[in-house]
């Protein structure tokens, strides 16, 4: 069971008698009781509906505490200090600590906010701890292989290696699947498109596996189903990545990366088919 520091993530916390009107208000996800040893996927969404910031939440210790990767966290206080406006909200960056990922369990850290990965089955458990201890248990290597691997095979994408920002809706990457969207909880940043997508049915992209992508294939490469562009691919991992398609393109006919073929298959959540309609969630 492999023990690993995530180089790549950094944590921000907020808090204060205000913070959960402000977050429920802003962000995707629903915030209740249920965040209590639970990383919640959530977005932060441009008024256009569009990614902006995507990461796991959990409550702890009368706080809300988020995991994303490091080079979103400038633009996510930015925009959540904004929102706050007269709000009773502390909100802080934490250099200090770090995320920690297994496969298994988490050993014991004095002060470790211990959170299970609730996006998909297999993607184990993470702890945000102080840095020395991270680094310590698990050195920091900048290659986190078999993360990468669970989270691929379980075909969920993440900003960074299968799209940056302002390039994808909630639904392109399966957040209304994966609780990462809740349609119940009344007007978010974004709220109005993306429910109107999921009223209407308009959500025609979707999360895909792609079994023996070629070497070297690049993230963004596009995958050509017959000679038609269907979408493309993700960052690769051991010959495989999570691509971002049209189901109404894949019809059955060969299916091709860098002129290569490839093998196209649905993730385990998935309740939608090739060649469908949208499906809602």
């Amino acid at each position: 069971m492999p023990l690993l520091q995530l180089s790549d993530r950094d944590v921000v916390r907020i808090a204060g008698e205000d913070a959960h009107k402000l977050l429920n208000d802003t962000l995707t996800c629903r915030f209740d009781a249920g965040l209590e040893g639970a990383g919640r996927w959530f977005a932060l969404l441009s008024p256009q509906g569009k990614v902006q910031v995507e990461g796991l939440v959990s409550e702890a210790e009368g706080a809300f505490w988020f995991d994303l990767d490091g080079g979103l966290v400038p633009e996510f206080l930015k925009r959540m200090k904004l929102y706050r406006l007269r709000a009773k909200v502390e909100i802080e960056h934490l250099p200090s600590r770090a995320v920690l990922w297994s496969d298994g369990e988490i050993p014991a850290v004095e002060g470790a906010i211990v959170y299970r990965d609730s996006r998909a089955e297999g993607l184990g458990q993470r702890a945000i701890v102080p840095r020395e201890d991270a680094d310590r248990l698990a050195p920091p290597t900048g290659e986190e292989l078999a993360y990468h691997i669970a989270r691929v095979g379980a075909g969920v994408a993440e900003y960074g290696a299968d799209f940056g920002v302002n390039e994808v809706f909630p639904h392109d990457i399966g957040m209304d699947f994966l609780g990462g969207v809740d349609f119940k909880k009344g007007c978010y940043i974004g709220q109005e498109v993306v429910s109107r997508m999921q009223h209407r049915g308009t959500a025609r992209r979707r999360p895909v596996l792609v079994s023996g992508v070629p070497e070297g294939a690049a993230a963004g490469a596009p995958v050509m189903v017959g000679e038609r562009e269907a979408g493309t691919i993700g960052g690769e991992v051991d010959g495989h990545a999570v691509a971002i398609l049209r189901l109404d393109r894949v019809t059955g006919e060969l299916a091709t990366v860098g002129g290569l073929p490839v093998e196209l298959s649905l993730p385990a959540w998935a309740p939608y088919r090739f060649g469908d309609m949208p499906v809602e969630g």
